[in-house]
């Protein structure tokens, strides 16, 4: 078992940050909050869907009420890699987050149904939660992974306070298994950082101040939705391009049979 937190219930406030807007922001920052012991850390993460991709388009939706399953891992991922599976639940913008952690070769064969499903995980409670999540949605499997650089922020009066800064943000659809993906396209420009804002009471008035002097407001933004998107529309466009192949085959095919007859 990991000593990281299991269950977690807070606001968590998105912004998309410019690299001017990150340089502003900081020195105030750093005045209320210090980066945690982690440092910068790189997060994997496996999203599990329905074939049709049910819960990236109810994402995509904003519904009051909406919830997804994932896999996490930190760093450089192999067999033993502390893992964790993870419902996340988001009603009227409150997230509920509960976990549970285990080998990534338990957790991954877990959730493929590859390996023993009458495994449990503690806390026992949230396993059986995350059972019922995957009866509800029937047939999950590994839909995406995206995976990112990441540097989190305590706060210094108030542990429950945290800034996160997220770059380098990339998704894959062809390679699902956190053990050998490698690469994957980019849902950031360059330079830009997606801010998440986490508290469990009110943000610091000096930060809601500063936040608006730099120009820097909420956005919605989600990581598997916008890898959704993106995806779509990539196999719109191949669908484009191939139907204009088509028609310029088509095309020649005619000319040239008109030239011979010609």
């Amino acid at each position: 078992m990991s000593a990281y937190k299991e269950v977690f219930k807070r606001t968590e406030i998105k912004y998309l940050l410019s690299k001017e807007q990150y340089d502003g922001l900081m020195p105030y920052l750093k005045t209320i909050a210090r980066v945690d012991e982690y440092g910068l850390s790189r997060i994997n993460n496996i999203y599990f869907d329905t074939p049709d991709y049910r819960l990236a388009k109810t994402s995509m939706e904003k519904p009051l009420y909406k919830e997804k399953l994932r896999l996490r891992t930190y760093g450089a991922t192999g067999d033993d890699t502390n893992s964790f599976i993870e419902i996340k639940k988001k009603y009227s913008g409150i997230v509920y987050k509960r976990r549970v952690s285990g080998s990534y070769t338990d957790t991954y064969e877990y959730l493929t149904g590859n390996g023993d499903h009458k495994k449990s995980f503690e806390p026992l409670q949230i396993s059986r939660e995350i059972d019922q999540f995957m009866r509800l949605y029937g047939k999950l499997r590994p839909a995406m992974c995206i995976c990112y650089d990441r540097v989190a922020m305590i706060g210094k009066e108030d542990e429950d306070f945290r800034v996160t800064f997220d770059s380098n943000i990339i998704w894959n659809d062809k390679c699902t298994d956190l053990r050998t993906v490698n690469g994957g396209r980019k849902l950031l420009e360059d330079g830009q950082r997606l801010m998440e804002i986490k508290v469990s009471n009110a943000m610091p008035m000096g930060l809601a101040r500063r936040l608006s002097e730099l120009g820097i407001f909420p956005v919605s933004f989600s990581k598997y939705g916008s890898g959704y998107a993106d995806m779509m529309t990539m196999i719109r466009s191949e669908r484009t391009e191939r139907t204009a192949e088509r028609k310029t085959i088509v095309t020649a095919g005619k000319m040239k049979g008109v030239a011979a007859y010609v």
